[in-house]
C-alpha cells in the first residue's frame, strides 16, 4: 500500500516535496509555553512546589519579610538630620535679656554646660547673635533649657490667661516647668510671665495661643498652651520668638515638630514608620500640624500608635526628660 506516500505531494511546477505543517493544537501549545516563559523572565517570578501547588515566593507579596525593612535604618536620619534644623529668626539680644532679668544665671549655665561643645553656644547668652537657631542632636539639651527659660519668663497671654495662670495660679510652683527650673537667678514662680523679652502685639499673642493649643509632646498629655513641663514651656518660648518676627502658622508648626523630633527622636521615628507603612506617606511629606495633634504627639496618642506598630526594628533613639 502507498498510504504513507499520500501525505507528501509534489509541489506544483517543481519536483520538490514539502512536509505537512504540525497540527494547529501543537502550534498553540508552543505559543502558550513561550508566552509563559517570557512572563517569568520579565517579572522575575520564581516558583516552587508548596503543598502540591505552584506558588509565588516574592517576599513583598507573600509577607515573608517586611517590605520596608531596608529603609528602617534611615528613618532616624530623616526625622532628626545630623546637620540639624534651622529656624529662620533673628535671636538678637534675647539671651542677653534673659540673663539681665534673672531668667538665666550665666554662672550656673557655664557650670552646667562645661563641655567644650557648648562653649560657642554660650555666646547666645552673653552677646547679641544676629542669626537663627539651629538645633542638632548635640545641642538639643542646650536649646530645651534656653527656650524653657524664655517661655517661662516671657510676658505671655498663654501663661496669664491660660489654664496654668487661671486655674492653678496658687499652685504654680508645683509643675515640672516651674518647680523644675533651677538654672535661673530667681525662683521660677517669680519669673513666671514676668518680663517682655520679645515684644508681642495682641495679634501675635493670639497667634501663639492658637498654635500652642494644637501642639502636644510625647512626655505629657497636655498641649503647649498648658506648658506644665519643660518641653511645653520651651516650645512656647520658640513660638513667641517666631511670632514676634512675623513667622506664619505653618512655619511655627514645622519648627515645633523639628524641635520635638530632636527631643523625642525615638517617638518620631516610630511615627515616621507608622506613616510610611500604614499610610504610604514619607516623613518629608507629613503635615506637621497633624503630627503634633493629640492623636499622635500626646503621651496617650503616641502609645496608641506604638501598640499598633510594635517595635521598629534596627533603630534606637533618645527621649527627653522633664528636668534641667
Amino acid at each position: 500500500m502507498n498510504n504513507s506516500n499520500d501525505s507528501q505531494q509534489a509541489s506544483e511546477g517543481g519536483g520538490k516535496k514539502t512536509r505537512g505543517l504540525p497540527p494547529v493544537s501543537v502550534l498553540a501549545g508552543w505559543g502558550v509555553a513561550i508566552a509563559v516563559l517570557v512572563f517569568f523572565l520579565i517579572f522575575d517570578v520564581q516558583i516552587k512546589p508548596r503543598g502540591g501547588f505552584l506558588a509565588r515566593t516574592d517576599e513583598s507579596v507573600a509577607g515573608v519579610a517586611d517590605p520596608t525593612a531596608a529603609t528602617i535604618k534611615d528613618l532616624a536620619v530623616v526625622v532628626a538630620p545630623e546637620e540639624g534644623y534651622t529656624v529662620d529668626v533673628n535671636w538678637g539680644d534675647t539671651g542677653v535679656k534673659l540673663v539681665e532679668v534673672g531668667g538665666i544665671d550665666i554662672n550656673k549655665y557655664k557650670e552646667n554646660y562645661g563641655d567644650e561643645k557648648y562653649q560657642e553656644l554660650l555666646a547666645y547668652l552673653t552677646e547679641p547673635q544676629n542669626k537663627g537657631i539651629t538645633i542638632t542632636q548635640d545641642n538639643a539639651y542646650f536649646w530645651v533649657n534656653t527656650l524653657w527659660a524664655l517661655g517661662l519668663t516671657q510676658k505671655s497671654d498663654v501663661l496669664d490667661k491660660g489654664v496654668m495662670g487661671v486655674e492653678y495660679r496658687d499652685k504654680l510652683g508645683n509643675f515640672a516647668s516651674t518647680g523644675g527650673w533651677t538654672l535661673g537667678a530667681a525662683d521660677a514662680v517669680s519669673l513666671y510671665s514676668s518680663s517682655v523679652i520679645v515684644p508681642l502685639t495682641e495679634e501675635q499673642q493670639a497667634l501663639v495661643a492658637k498654635v500652642s493649643s494644637g501642639i502636644y509632646r510625647p512626655c505629657c498629655g497636655n498641649p503647649t498652651s498648658f506648658p506644665d513641663c519643660n518641653h511645653g514651656m520651651a516650645i512656647l518660648g520658640l513660638l513667641e520668638l517666631m511670632a514676634s518676627q512675623g513667622s506664619s502658622e505653618g512655619e511655627m508648626y514645622r519648627a515645633a515638630l523639628a524641635f520635638n523630633s530632636y527631643w523625642f527622636t525615638q517617638t518620631y521615628v516610630d511615627l515616621a514608620y507608622y506613616f510610611k507603612t500604614e499610610k504610604g506617606i514619607e516623613w518629608s511629606n507629613v503635615d506637621a500640624k497633624e503630627i503634633l495633634a493629640a492623636e499622635f504627639s500626646s503621651a496617650a496618642g503616641y502609645q496608641s500608635i506604638k501598640e499598633k506598630i510594635g517595635n521598629v526594628p534596627g533603630v534606637s533613639g533618645s527621649g527627653g526628660a522633664c528636668g534641667a
